[in-house]
């Protein structure tokens, strides 16, 4: 790299906008959209799609909900004018969609391009020249006279070429391609040429698409040349204006949302933003971006995976981990803090019953996609006492006091750390289970009773298995816990004390089981805890604090019979 890159680039000059009005807007409507993945996503394949794959993914785009699709360049290959052939004679297109084709201003594209469209009843016929001085100059060595021609030349033979076909509902499109980087006097007066000869109206429907083909500046200076060209174009309320955005600078979506704001009624992108280089506007964003600003977007992403699917695999291209809204990771939270808040979050949404979305971290719901909550929260070595604890209540129902939390997530930590990877939702309910005496209890309650005196002091006599041999304990105490601390003090010898008492039910019915968390200290003040679950409560508790009496004592005594 250059230390000095002014030696070499210079900056695209910035458009003279005074009072420009689309800084103070908002979105509060979907645009018309067009799904151009069938030709300029196609284009960009190093494999382009096949007719069976191209296909698949115009019936993807119709339950997607759009109405204009872009299906091919049909001049451009006997692949693409085949298939445009296909559509119409298989009837693949509804009464409501309208297939969209391109064409360079060329005589002979264009009368093919005709031949491809005969039948179809309706059809966008979209016409391009390139106008930038990069190009005028250095491409095509033409003067801005004779680029205009060129344009007014094929807008004449389409206009014409229509006539003949009355049978199509026909919609003219016209870009002045590399629009961004074409001065806004000379994009406007091309346009106006060519507007002059289709004579756009109620009756001649014609769309004006003002494409980023090459960004070159900051999404805010193409927001002004939309809204400059929105102001000066004498027939702006007769024509639909369009926007093309491609993505070099990153800033794709941004342009495509401000030039919304300053004015354009439609956008031509792909799904998840395929396209030459970086890539087109990736539609699938915008739309839920929308979405989560209350605006209904006119397209349906309620199944994303089934969408990744068919797009993934006609493409033969991946979609990243970390792709908004469709990503494997893009709900997914490691981090302890950021963990914390989803979990307080969703329990205060239960609490309060609520409608609106607001949930730290997600801006969408993930079910409104068709996406679980099983992937909002996973463990690693970065993930604090939140996320186990989340994950243990959302498969198992389980609430973790504040203070088993914190001992857990020491656990989960030592295990990540261990081996350096996530750990799965199986693998973290077995070392739950283990350590806290769920699965095979050193000491197994087998059968316990007691009963109260008059003056409340309580009698308590139970059997446990411990190893092969069953052992009994007995004790007394002011209540039934009270009285198997004293059983185990006896039997033991060691001076451990109930520090922390927790419990509830697993789930809402009066038949279900309970669940009881202990946590026990000892005369070194080492503290342990235990969880038990049964049927009754009580059974719970007594087995919850075996669980736990059992870490507190000496490595000696443990095996005691």
């Amino acid at each position: 790299m250059l230390m000095q890159p002014a030696a070499k680039y210079r900056p695209f000059p910035v458009i003279d906008l005074p009072e420009r009005q689309w800084p103070s807007r908002q979105l509060t409507q979907a645009p018309r959209w067009l799904s151009t993945d069938l030709r300029d996503g196609n284009q960009a394949l190093a494999t382009p799609m096949d007719s069976a794959r191209k296909l698949e993914f115009w019936q993807l785009l119709l339950r997607c909900g759009f109405r204009e699709i872009e299906v091919a360049f049909p001049a451009a290959s006997q692949t693409d004018f085949d298939f445009v052939r296909l559509l119409i004679e298989q009837n693949h297109i509804p009464d409501d969609v309208a297939i969209q084709v391109l064409t360079q201003a060329r005589s002979d594209l264009i009368d093919r391009t005709f031949e491809a469209l005969r039948g179809a009843p309706n059809a966008i016929i979209h016409l391009y020249n390139a106008t930038a001085p990069l190009f005028r100059e250095r491409v095509f060595r033409q003067s801005k006279a004779e680029i205009i021609e060129l344009a007014c030349a094929g807008a004449r033979q389409i206009r014409a070429r229509c006539e003949t076909q009355q049978d199509t509902a026909w919609t003219f499109e016209y870009s002045p391609e590399t629009f961004c980087f074409t001065e806004p006097e000379f994009a406007r007066e091309i346009c106006e040429a060519v507007a002059a000869i289709w004579q756009p109206g109620p009756a001649r429907p014609m769309i004006i698409n003002l494409p980023a083909t090459v960004e070159v500046n900051t999404p805010n200076v193409y927001a002004d040349q939309i809204e400059y060209f929105c102001r000066h174009f004498s027939q702006r309320s007769q024509v639909s204006i369009s926007v093309h955005p491609h993505n070099d600078r990153g800033t794709g979506i941004a342009c495509a949302e401000l030039a919304l704001l300053a004015g354009a009624d439609r956008v031509e992108g792909c799904l998840f933003g395929n396209g030459e280089r970086t890539g087109n506007v990736d539609i699938v964003t915008l739309a839920l971006n929308l979405y989560t600003q209350g605006v209904a977007p006119q397209l349906d992403f309620s199944d994303i995976q089934q969408v990744l699917e068919v797009v993934t695999r006609c493409n033969q291209l991946p979609v990243h981990p970390r792709h908004p809204y469709a990503g494997e990771l893009v709900f997914t939270a490691f981090s302890g803090s950021h963990q914390d808040a989803i979990r307080k979050g969703f329990t205060e949404r239960a609490e309060r019953e609520e409608t609106l979305w607001q949930m730290p971290y997600l801006p969408l719901d993930p079910l409104d996609i068709g996406c679980s909550y099983e992937a909002v929260i996973r463990v690693n070595s970065q993930s604090g006492k939140g996320g186990a604890a989340w994950l243990l209540e959302q498969n198992h129902g389980l609430q973790l006091p504040r203070g088993l939390q914190q001992d857990f997530s020491r656990l989960v930590q030592q295990q990540t750390d261990q081996h350096g990877q996530e750990m799965t939702h199986h693998a973290l309910w077995q070392l739950f289970c283990q350590h806290y005496g769920l699965t095979q209890p050193v000491r197994r309650l087998l059968e316990a009773e007691s009963h109260s005196d008059d003056k409340g002091e309580t009698r308590f006599k139970a059997r446990l298995q411990q190893g092969a041999q069953p052992v009994t304990l007995e004790g007394k105490g002011n209540g039934l816990l009270s009285a198997a601390v004293s059983a185990l003090r006896q039997r033991y010898d060691v001076n451990i004390t109930i520090e922390d008492y927790h419990e509830h039910t697993l789930g809402k019915r009066s038949d279900s089981r309970s669940v009881t968390y202990i946590s026990c200290i000892n005369a070194r003040g080492e503290r342990a805890w235990g969880v038990g679950i049964d049927n009754d409560v009580a059974r719970a508790s007594l087995q919850a604090l075996l669980n736990a009496a059992h870490a507190c004592l000496p490595q000696e005594s443990s095996s005691l019979a």
